[in-house]
């Protein structure tokens, strides 16, 4: 087996470690709200999560190109391979730290974070061009048309049903919430399955095992989708319990209209733009603007506020931690 074969392999096994933190970690994503209304046992919206996101996975080509070839520009060899192996390991290590403390940030940004801070590290290019126009712009746009659209749609919501009796509209949009859950777990698996696919792009291109740097072989959206799968269904109940609980005290009108706007978002990101968002972002802002419809009290802003500092914290501390990781990983690529 070749060195350049090892290396590879090597980054392909953090890239599908990711994919099933990314799993557990932003399960909640697309589950917590119909958990916490009780429109879905956890274990049968774990599961309606887990097949959504295999099946979105096949649909994420155009973001997973992006990451892919849209972000850094790396000669081939080994060298190169350590510092897409330092970057994955970055958005690993920024993934579990947030998943212990309850914190929905961005697994999405973590992995772009740590792969520009190796790439820094290493002196090699950076397409800011490319950073700022796929990931910066949909970073700070995205909470903003998940807030504004939430409080919209549910305000639509709430004037359409507004002489329907609440126990029988508690009821039907349970059953609506099947659909809208089921539209959320399909649209993270087009951008988060699509991120590993590109990671794992990357690497056969980089070590000269293909030559076209958006070329997706087929292998990799099912093992990408699977791993993703897998994680989605073990679970992430610390996050599950921060956004189903304890932002806004969810009914499932509010839980229908957060995950029927996210989900709009994310397919409109991913399948026609191709930009890499975060499907946490979407999701969080799109619950804050939904509860901002009763009251802003309604929106517990201090939970909040923890949350978008977590979202700040992402991007620079996972290129900071992947920066470290290519210094202590580089003995391993030279």
């Amino acid at each position: 087996m070749s060195p350049e074969l090892i290396a590879v392999l090597a980054v392909i096994g953090v890239a599908l470690v990711f994919d099933y933190t990314n799993g557990f970690h932003d399960a909640a994503n697309a589950i917590a709200t119909s958990i916490s209304t009780r429109a879905l046992t956890p274990r049968v919206a774990l599961a309606m999560a887990a097949v959504g996101n295999f099946i979105g996975a096949h649909f994420g080509a155009e973001v997973a190109k992006t990451v892919g070839s849209g972000l850094v520009e790396l000669p081939t060899g080994i060298p190169s391979l350590g510092i897409v192996f330092a970057g994955v390991i970055g958005a690993i290590t920024w993934n579990i730290i947030t998943w212990y403390f309850g914190l929905p940030s961005s697994s999405s940004h973590a992995l772009i974070g740590g792969l520009v801070g190796s790439t820094v590290a290493a002196s090699g290019t950076v397409l800011w061009t490319g950073i700022g126009e796929s990931v910066i712009i949909p970073m700070i746009l995205s909470p903003m048309v998940g807030f504004l659209l939430g409080y919209i749609v549910m305000i639509a919501v709430q004037w359409i049903f507004r002489n329907g009796q609440p126990g029988k509209l508690n009821r039907g949009f349970r059953w609506a919430q099947t659909a809208s859950a089921a539209a959320m777990s399909v649209g993270h698996g087009m951008q988060d399955a699509a991120k590993t696919i590109g990671i794992v792009v990357l690497a056969l291109y980089v070590g000269g095992f293909q030559d076209d740097a958006t070329y997706i072989p087929e292998w990799a959206f099912w093992t990408s989708a699977a791993v993703l799968a897998a994680g989605t269904y073990a679970g992430g109940w610390r996050i599950i319990r921060t956004l189903g609980r304890k932002i806004i005290d969810l009914r499932p009108p509010e839980g229908f209209a957060a995950e029927t706007v996210a989900s709009g978002v994310l397919y409109f990101n991913a399948l026609v733009l191709g930009a890499p968002i975060s499907t946490t972002h979407t999701i969080t802002s799109a619950i804050m603007g939904v509860g901002a419809t009763k009251r802003l009290s309604a929106v517990r802003w201090g939970v909040a506020g923890n949350i978008v500092g977590a979202w700040i914290l992402t991007f620079p501390a996972a290129g900071s931690i992947g920066a470290l990781m290519y210094f202590l990983a580089r003995p391993l690529f030279s």
